[in-house]
């Protein structure tokens, strides 16, 4: 539970001060931060205030109750009853995907804890449901992994009168008089004190195709999230090596500098070995690439919490690029000639190839994921999007003035581009998808970190699987003269 909430003074001021200039009654947006059940505290470190809709129109705006006397006494200056009436409009549909694509660009540690409003004492009171409400839509768009916390936080910026208010919003089906409990806030340096952890994850899952009456879920978009939530099962029991040593609970980090964090992965069970032995595998998709992650640990957590927010960080980045695939897909798909079927693997782009169903497709074929690029923001720390092969910083740009409503990016040449391009590659021949799944001739130990030297080691071509095949071929046959011709001179003799 929720107790006390520290935000970072510097960013929060700022805010306090945009919404005083912009001469709005009522204004709505996304608190940025950390939640830490172990310290029973929240940490803000900054409000990104809500863009308008598609029509143009704020997501959040003041009503007002007229008086029943206002059409007999024309327009008048608005009574204190009135002002008391009034309560919030709130497009929480608007909200929440605001919420779920500003969830994609943070990093390891921050997240969208709630929402805050800008309203009049007297509006914010009168508006607690459509508040609560939501705030349950926002936890929905923009979930935290792995996390059993149900509560986020309300910050409520009152210029009538002016002051700062939080709490603690407990989520539900249903709302009481206990779903919004009043919290100490206080301002202060946050990011200062934070520490930051990187990691550079190389990955590679190697996934089934099944045939058409064994999975009816067999479209691309389906193999890859169920082989990304395996990964993620895989990934939770996995150890850490921080600055050279095996992480340690008791272990204290210093707050400057970045802390380099390798991964030890534990040993996975083999799926398409698996499907090979049931015999129902027509094919692989194989996934690989490379994810460079970050993690931001608030004062007095464990190095623990670095190490799980770093895991989390690697499975929703990799989920939040599925979806941006998935979006144009669905984009692509719903251009196409009405009275077309999505059976027909020929009507199928690049762009929509994660609906494909893969077992009617009837050639390899391969798909690149958009890689991630990391922009200085609050502090040292940064922030991340994402860009097709064909996209250039320019859509960095825009992305920034939509979402973040930051009119200019800082300097291009700090933006970071860390990361090994991923991608997918679909095989359909049964050799293929066996061959991808034997072992390599040199056993790899994976109670280390994966390196690129692994990758590269498992992105060799099958030749030598062919030659091996070939060699055994030559060696029966040999055998098989070799007996015939002893078996031949013995009946001569």
């Amino acid at each position: 539970m929720v107790r006390a909430v520290v935000g970072e003074e510097h960013q929060l001021q700022s805010a306090e001060d945009r919404l005083f200039k912009s001469n709005v009654s009522a204004q709505i947006g996304l608190v940025i931060g950390k939640i830490s059940p172990a310290l029973d505290r929240a940490f803000v470190f900054d409000l990104i205030t809500a863009p308008p809709n598609d029509a143009a129109q704020p997501p959040c705006s003041l009503l007002e109750t007229p008086a029943k006397d206002d059409k007999r006494r024309g327009s008048k200056p608005r009574s204190q009853s009135q002002i008391d009436s009034s309560s919030l409009d709130i497009d929480c549909d608007w909200v929440a995907e605001h919420a779920r694509q500003v969830s994609r660009m943070l990093l390891g540690g921050m997240n969208v804890v709630g929402i805050f409003i800008w309203a009049s004492e007297s509006a914010f009171k009168n508006s607690s449901l459509k508040i609560w409400q939501t705030v349950n839509r926002v936890a929905e768009a923009a979930p935290v992994f792995d996390c059993d916390v149900k509560e986020r936080l309300i910050i409520h910026i009152s210029y009538s009168p002016r002051r700062w208010t939080c709490r603690n919003c407990l989520l539900g089906s249903s709302f009481n008089s206990t779903s919004l409990r009043p919290c100490d806030f206080k301002m202060g340096k946050v990011l200062a004190s934070l520490q930051t952890f990187k990691c550079t994850y190389n990955f590679e899952m190697r996934l089934p195709i099944f045939c058409e009456t064994a999975s009816q879920g067999n479209t691309l978009k389906d193999v890859l999230h169920n082989g990304i939530s395996q990964h993620a099962m895989e990934l939770k029991g996995a150890r850490a090596i921080i600055d050279g040593h095996l992480e340690l609970e008791e272990q204290t980090y210093s707050p400057n500098g970045i802390h380099k964090v390798e991964m030890l992965l534990p040993f996975a069970k083999d799926l398409i070995t698996e499907a090979c032995g049931g015999k129902e595998i027509v094919g692989a998709v194989v996934f690989s690439g490379s994810i460079c992650s970050f993690s931001y640990l608030s004062p007095k957590e464990s190095v623990s919490q670095a190490i799980e927010d770093i895991k989390g960080d690697i499975i929703m980045s990799l989920r939040s690029r599925l979806d941006i695939i998935c979006d144009e897909a669905d984009a692509d798909i719903g251009s196409t000639v009405e009275g077309e079927t999505a059976a027909s693997s020929e009507i199928f782009s690049d762009k929509s190839l994660p609906q494909a169903v893969l077992h009617l497709l009837r050639k390899p074929c391969g798909l690149v994921f958009p890689r991630r690029v990391l922009i200085p923001w609050l502090a040292d720390s940064f922030i991340c999007d994402y860009l097709q092969p064909s996209e250039t910083f320019e859509v960095l740009k825009d992305h920034f003035r939509e979402l973040l409503s930051i009119e200019t990016l800082a300097d291009t040449s700090k933006i970071l581009e860390p990361e090994v391009e991923s991608s997918i590659k679909i095989t359909k021949s049964f050799w293929d998808a066996t061959a991808s799944s034997q072992p390599s001739s040199k056993p790899v130990d994976q109670s280390r970190p994966r390196s690129d030297y692994d990758s590269k080691q498992s992105a060799k071509p099958t030749t030598s699987y062919a030659s091996t095949a070939i060699a055994v071929l030559l060696l029966a046959l040999l055998v098989g003269l070799v007996i015939f011709i002893l078996d031949k001179r013995s009946s001569v003799a």
